[in-house]
Protein backbone atom coordinates (compact mmCIF):
# COMPACT_ATOMS: atom_id res chain seq x y z
CA UNK A 1 0.00 0.00 0.00
CA UNK A 2 3.05 2.26 0.18
CA UNK A 3 5.42 2.88 -2.68
CA UNK A 4 8.99 3.86 -1.92
CA UNK A 5 11.48 5.06 -4.49
CA UNK A 6 14.71 7.00 -4.87
CA UNK A 7 17.36 4.55 -3.77
CA UNK A 8 20.59 4.02 -5.63
CA UNK A 9 24.38 3.91 -5.50
CA UNK A 10 26.28 6.92 -4.20
CA UNK A 11 29.78 7.64 -2.96
CA UNK A 12 30.61 8.48 0.63
CA UNK A 13 29.54 12.04 1.36
CA UNK A 14 26.91 12.04 -1.35
CA UNK A 15 23.15 12.56 -1.12
CA UNK A 16 19.99 10.75 -2.06
CA UNK A 17 16.31 11.56 -1.60
CA UNK A 18 13.81 8.82 -0.97
CA UNK A 19 10.10 9.31 -1.48
CA UNK A 20 7.09 7.43 -0.17
CA UNK A 21 3.47 7.67 -1.23
CA UNK A 22 0.41 5.51 -0.70
CA UNK A 23 -0.93 3.73 -3.75
CA UNK A 24 -4.46 4.71 -4.60
CA UNK A 25 -5.43 6.53 -1.42
CA UNK A 26 -4.48 9.49 0.69
CA UNK A 27 -2.31 9.10 3.74
CA UNK A 28 -4.81 8.49 6.53
CA UNK A 29 -2.12 7.75 9.05
CA UNK A 30 -0.95 9.53 12.16
CA UNK A 31 2.69 9.24 11.14
CA UNK A 32 4.94 7.84 8.47
CA UNK A 33 8.54 6.90 8.85
CA UNK A 34 11.53 5.03 7.55
CA UNK A 35 13.30 1.93 8.71
CA UNK A 36 16.34 0.24 7.20
CA UNK A 37 17.62 -3.30 7.06
CA UNK A 38 21.27 -4.07 6.44
CA UNK A 39 22.69 -7.58 5.91
CA UNK A 40 23.24 -9.35 9.20
CA UNK A 41 21.51 -6.65 11.23
CA UNK A 42 18.08 -6.10 12.68
CA UNK A 43 15.63 -3.65 11.19
CA UNK A 44 16.57 -0.20 12.42
CA UNK A 45 14.43 2.89 12.91
CA UNK A 46 15.59 5.92 10.90
CA UNK A 47 13.06 8.75 11.14
CA UNK A 48 9.37 9.53 11.51
CA UNK A 49 7.08 12.48 10.84
CA UNK A 50 3.60 13.19 12.14
CA UNK A 51 1.36 14.24 9.26
CA UNK A 52 -0.88 16.65 11.15
CA UNK A 53 1.74 18.83 12.84
CA UNK A 54 4.97 17.87 11.05
CA UNK A 55 6.73 16.88 14.26
CA UNK A 56 9.78 14.74 13.55
CA UNK A 57 11.99 12.29 15.39
CA UNK A 58 15.31 10.80 14.25
CA UNK A 59 17.63 8.00 15.20
CA UNK A 60 20.85 9.30 16.70
CA UNK A 61 22.82 7.70 13.87
CA UNK A 62 21.22 9.95 11.24
CA UNK A 63 20.46 13.10 13.22
CA UNK A 64 21.89 16.17 11.48
CA UNK A 65 22.37 14.31 8.18
CA UNK A 66 18.87 13.11 7.26
CA UNK A 67 15.71 15.19 7.01
CA UNK A 68 12.19 13.82 6.79
CA UNK A 69 9.42 15.98 5.37
CA UNK A 70 5.95 15.69 3.92
CA UNK A 71 3.62 17.51 1.57
CA UNK A 72 -0.02 16.87 2.29
CA UNK A 73 -1.14 18.40 -1.01
CA UNK A 74 1.15 16.04 -2.92
CA UNK A 75 0.42 13.19 -0.53
CA UNK A 76 4.10 12.37 -0.43
CA UNK A 77 6.80 12.01 2.19
CA UNK A 78 10.51 12.39 1.57
CA UNK A 79 13.71 11.39 3.30
CA UNK A 80 16.59 13.62 2.28
CA UNK A 81 19.86 11.86 3.08
CA UNK A 82 23.05 13.91 3.08
CA UNK A 83 26.64 13.13 4.05
CA UNK A 84 26.01 9.46 3.42
CA UNK A 85 28.34 6.89 4.90
CA UNK A 86 29.02 3.25 4.01
CA UNK A 87 27.21 2.23 7.19
CA UNK A 88 24.03 3.78 5.78
CA UNK A 89 23.96 1.02 3.16
CA UNK A 90 20.70 -0.89 3.58
CA UNK A 91 17.28 -1.52 2.15
CA UNK A 92 15.10 1.38 3.25
CA UNK A 93 11.42 0.83 3.97
CA UNK A 94 8.76 3.45 4.44
CA UNK A 95 6.03 2.62 6.92
CA UNK A 96 2.85 4.19 8.24
CA UNK A 97 1.12 3.95 11.58
CA UNK A 98 -2.42 4.87 12.52
CA UNK A 99 -1.93 5.83 16.15
CA UNK A 100 -0.09 8.48 18.11
CA UNK A 101 3.54 8.09 19.06
CA UNK A 102 6.21 10.27 20.57
CA UNK A 103 9.99 10.05 20.68
CA UNK A 104 11.32 6.55 21.24
CA UNK A 105 7.76 5.29 21.13
CA UNK A 106 7.84 5.81 17.37
CA UNK A 107 10.80 3.51 16.79
CA UNK A 108 9.15 0.09 17.12
CA UNK A 109 8.48 -1.48 13.70
CA UNK A 110 5.77 -3.74 15.12
CA UNK A 111 3.58 -0.67 15.69
CA UNK A 112 3.49 0.29 12.01
CA UNK A 113 0.57 -1.17 10.09
CA UNK A 114 1.56 -0.42 6.50
CA UNK A 115 4.86 -0.99 4.75
CA UNK A 116 6.39 -0.23 1.38
CA UNK A 117 8.40 -2.66 -0.71
CA UNK A 118 11.83 -1.25 0.15
CA UNK A 119 14.42 0.58 -1.88
CA UNK A 120 18.15 -0.22 -1.90
CA UNK A 121 20.64 2.43 -0.82
CA UNK A 122 24.30 1.62 -1.36
CA UNK A 123 27.08 3.94 -0.24
CA UNK A 124 30.51 3.14 -1.59
CA UNK A 125 33.69 4.02 0.28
Amino acid sequence: QLQASGGGLVQTGGSLRLSCAPSGRAFGSYATGWFRLAPGKEREFVAVIAWRNGKTYYADSVKGRFTISRDSAKNTEWLQMNSLRPEDTAVYYCAARLDYCSGDGCSWPSEYQYWGQGTQVTVSS
